[in-house]
């Protein structure tokens, strides 16, 4: 019993300094590789964050790639220019891409788990991505001075042709969502992929 302990304590302080990690690697990528797309309006920019909180949470279960985003969200609120509304949107979108690819993954050690769950995660992600902006961060922007109908001329100004805030959803974030998603879900299968015999025998020394 002693040893069982002595084993799983140790366990837990892997998963936790991995945690970290993933969580210190997601912040630095959130602040040196940002990109605008020209197909986006400015405000929306592109980055590679999510690839540590989807490692994570397939190596170390949901609760590992929950943290990662949040802390990365939290830290990402001292320098924001959004009043915590980017970081916050940014969280809603994170966990929805690692609780369900977590929860898939994790219960079994397979390969084959970690892609469907990175596919419903990331099908997920785009999802949540449409719902959380249309009734809480546009309506928050809004609150900021940001109307909904400058929100739109952001969008006109790329496609005249969308004339209401869900056709902007649509049309742009959904599918812009997805692809930052699955990029991100790519980068961390290749990596767990290369990494899980190394995180299987942790499991099995438990």
């Amino acid at each position: 019993m002693e040893n069982t302990a002595k084993q799983g304590k140790r366990f837990d302080v892997r998963k936790l300094v991995f945690t970290a990690l993933m969580a210190a690697l997601s912040i630095v990528l959130a602040e040196t590789l940002t990109f605008k797309i020209p197909i986006m309006p400015s405000f929306i920019t592109f980055d590679f964050s999510d690839a540590p909180a989807v490692l994570a949470t397939l190596t170390m279960g949901p609760v590992s790639g929950f943290f990662v985003c949040l802390i990365k969200n939290v830290i990402g609120c001292f320098t924001t220019k959004t009043a915590c509304i980017g970081e916050l949107s940014n969280f809603i979108l994170g966990i929805a891409l690692v609780i369900p690819a977590g929860l898939i993954s994790h219960k079994q050690k397979q390969f084959s788990r970690a892609v469907i769950g990175c596919i419903v995660g990331v099908v997920t992600m785009a999802l949540f991505g449409f719902v959380s902006n249309y009734f809480l961060i546009y309506p928050l922007y809004s609150n900021l001075g940001w109307t909904t109908e400058a929100i739109i001329g952001r969008y006109q100004a790329i496609n005249p042709n969308v004339d209401t805030l869900a056709e902007c959803l649509l049309i742009f974030n959904v599918p812009f969502t997805f692809v930052k998603g699955l990029i991100a879900a790519t980068f961390s299968i290749l990596l767990y992929k290369k990494l899980r015999p190394i995180f299987n025998s942790m499991y099995r020394e438990k």
